[in-house]
């Protein structure tokens, strides 16, 4: 997995101060003992440190590097329950009764100048000189929280190659009827005619491929070989490309009859005010009439297609965190600082506030206190009209429309809400004990009163987890800090909402998969991957590709929720593409693919059966645009696909700056 931006350094960064108890179903917060802003554990507010930066500028070409081996997840393995490290899966036995008894023609000799039997799918035989697309950042342009940044997925040279397996298994040649006599008898026999043995050979040769058809579909594997190379547009064709003018089974996002986009418009990035370095601009939302952005303390609301802009929503202090979810009637929510941020006075992120998408109206603005202290968000979401927000310091809920306090945390235990998942059910992250012996408990709760509907406790010293997906329920944890890469994730939990049983927990090591996740302070903030259909859909990590050049490239694969195997469904993402889940689509996954750096981005759909890939969008390759794409990295930037129209825009404004013209979002759309 990728390697995410690092928390700055800052006493105090971890456990919370005195263990705060279990939410109560009263109507409001009861009062909490105070806390001191000096106390060592509580953390800091992270925007208000220093080299708390933007994520890494765009790509350059690539420059040749020498062979190295190829990596990336062996995906030619056979699941294992629970842990999904495939295996390589044995060929087809036939046995002594149903073999052909023909004998076999000697080998087929390739003929210089004709046709050369097929390459091994996927890896290559012989690893490629180098890699393509290399992902440097900008100079002057530092990562997030102040730390250079890897291109996404990209690993070090040198690691270790996984299995290579050809594509399926060499076909045999197809067996000639013998000239001299009965199968596997020498001599004496009938010559048979040479029409009829052409007859014969491509007979046996059809049921061959039916048959090795029907055994690759039994064991769940795909038999589709991407054709894409460098020289074309990089989507997958024959079997798995899309076809043009075709709709998606199962989604409602439907294929152009020309997926090429051109560009709607592009928001230049805001001006930082002298005193801050960066400023937070997380939260992007869109609409069937309005793509709505966060900037320096506002809320901006623009024409979805023209980007004019529509509405304004002022704010006396910079964003902190906002809510990936909204409401059916297209409200949501943001904490931010009451005033702006000084060298003196960073300010806190202690205000919530609820709005309207399609006309920018505040519908409230709210506080929470733990004992006489108001509490500094760290994380908030949309469940129903429940807006929950929380924190190391405390957490409470309102309802969406009147901003009533719904409920809060109780103060009988040792226990405090560390962050809310929504969206169709509200899942709490509660941790319980002290910071040498913690447990966390994964809680389905009502959003209306706070009442706990089911529950699974995490085994005793995880300290972080976050929430992928609250129905099904899933939740990603790094397990002894072995993902070892700051991913956040080295297993993932399948929970049953209603019980609170575990169903299965999956192994996702960092080297293999690409996906990443915040469980210290973002709790539903993860990259890389999507959850519908019952299965996890997850990226792997990038390696070197099998066309031609030093191009490097990954796939989408997909697990069992109840079993925790693989599938055998994968979608590769071409050669020079890295393809990254966004989200689902009915029973589809809907995925970008970040292009090489001569070429524009896509938007594709894969059929959750099938897993063929059909392409929804392909960005333009003059470099002007291409230069603004490349700096909207999956792993850092907001990425939403709707109804035809991309939007992609940056979390954060800065007065660094590489010397080219900064946007804040870019938006592109199809005929």
């Amino acid at each position: 997995m990728t390697q995410p931006p690092q928390p700055p350094e800052k006493p105090g960064f971890g456990p919370p101060p005195e263990p705060e108890p279990s939410r109560s179903e009263q109507a409001s917060p009861p009062e909490q003992p105070q806390q001191t802003p000096a106390d060592p554990q509580t953390p800091a507010d992270p925007q208000a440190q220093p080299g708390f930066g933007p994520p890494p500028g765009p790509a350059q070409p690539p420059a040749q590097q020498p062979p190295s081996a190829p990596g990336g997840p062996d995906l030619g393995k056979a699941p294992q329950p629970g842990y999904g490290y495939p295996q390589a899966p044995q060929p087809p036995q036939q046995s002594p009764q149903t073999a052909p008894q023909t004998p076999q023609t000697p080998p087929t000799v390739p003929v210089p100048g004709g046709p050369q039997p097929p390459p091994g799918y996927g890896y290559p035989q012989q690893p490629p000189a180098g890699y393509g697309y290399p992902g440097q950042p900008q100079p002057g342009r530092p990562g997030a929280y102040g730390q250079p940044q890897q291109p996404y997925g990209q690993q070090p040279y040198g690691q270790q190659p996984y299995g290579q397996q050809p594509y399926g298994y060499p076909h045999p040649t197809v067996p000639m009827q013998s000239q001299s006599g009965a199968p596997g008898q020498p001599g004496g026999g009938r010559k048979v005619n040479a029409s009829l043995a052409i007859i014969v050979a491509a007979v046996v040769a059809i049921a061959l491929i039916v048959g090795a058809g029907v055994w690759y579909s039994s064991a769940g594997g795909d038999e589709k070989k991407n054709t894409a190379n460098s020289g074309d547009s990089g989507d997958t064709k024959g079997g798995e490309g899309g076809d043009s003018g075709g709709d998606t089974a199962g989604g409602d996002e439907k294929a152009p009859a020309d997926p090429s986009s051109e560009v709607l418009f592009q928001v230049p990035a805001p001006k930082v005010p002298k005193d801050a370095s960066t400023i937070v601009t997380s939260g992007s939302w869109t609409t069937d009439k309005v793509y709505a952005k966060s900037g320096v303390a506002e809320v901006v609301g623009y024409d979805a297609v023209k980007g004019d802009e529509l509405w304004t929503l002022d704010l006396p202090g910079p964003v902190c965190e906002a809510s990936d979810h909204a409401t059916e009637d297209g409200r949501t929510a943001v904490i931010y600082k009451p005033a702006m941020p000084t060298k003196t006075k960073p300010q806190s992120c202690t205000q919530v506030a609820a709005f309207d998408l399609a006309t920018g109206e505040k519908l409230w603005s709210e506080t929470a206190k733990s004992g006489t202290q108001e509490i500094s968000f760290n994380n908030v979401t949309i469940s129903g009209n429940t807006v929950a927000a929380a924190s190391t310091s405390g957490g409470a809920a309102w309802d969406i429309t009147s901003g009533k306090a719904l409920w809060a945390p109780k103060t009988s235990d040792a226990c405090y809400d560390s962050g809310y998942g929504g969206g169709p059910k509200l899942v709490a992250v509660r941790k319980c004990g002290p910071y040498d012996q913690r447990q966390l408990h994964i809680q389905t709760i009502d959003p209306k009163d706070g009442k706990v509907l089911s529950e699974y406790k995490m085994s005793e010293g995880i300290e972080y987890a976050a929430v992928v997906s609250t129905d099904p329920l899933v939740v990603a944890a790094d397990v002894g800090d072995s993902a070892g890469d700051g991913s956040g994730i080295s297993d993932f939990f399948s929970i049953d909402n209603k019980s609170g049983a575990l169903r299965t927990r999956i192994s996702a090591p960092g080297e293999e998969f690409a996906a990443r996740c915040d469980g210290i302070t973002k709790i539903e903030h993860c990259s890389g991957l999507a959850v519908g259909k019952d299965r996890l859909y997850i990226a792997t990590e990038e390696h070197e590709s099998s066309g031609e050049g030093y191009s490097r490239t990954n796939e989408v694969v997909a697990f069992d929720l109840a079993t925790g195997k693989q599938t055998g469904q994968r979608a590769d993402a071409g050669d020079g593409y890295t393809i990254v889940p966004l989200r689902m689509d009915g029973d589809n996954v809907i995925a970008y693919k970040r292009p090489p750096y001569d070429k524009g981005g896509q938007i594709v759909s894969i059929d959750g059966g099938s897993f063929k890939e059909t392409k929804l969008m392909e960005n333009p390759a003059e470099k002007s645009v291409r230069d603004v794409e490349a700096r909207m990295l999956p792993q850092h930037a907001e990425i939403l696909y709707s109804r035809g129209r991309l939007y992609m825009s940056d979390v954060y404004a800065s007065t660094l700056s590489s010397g080219d013209k900064e946007y804040l979002a870019i938006a592109f759309g199809t005929g």
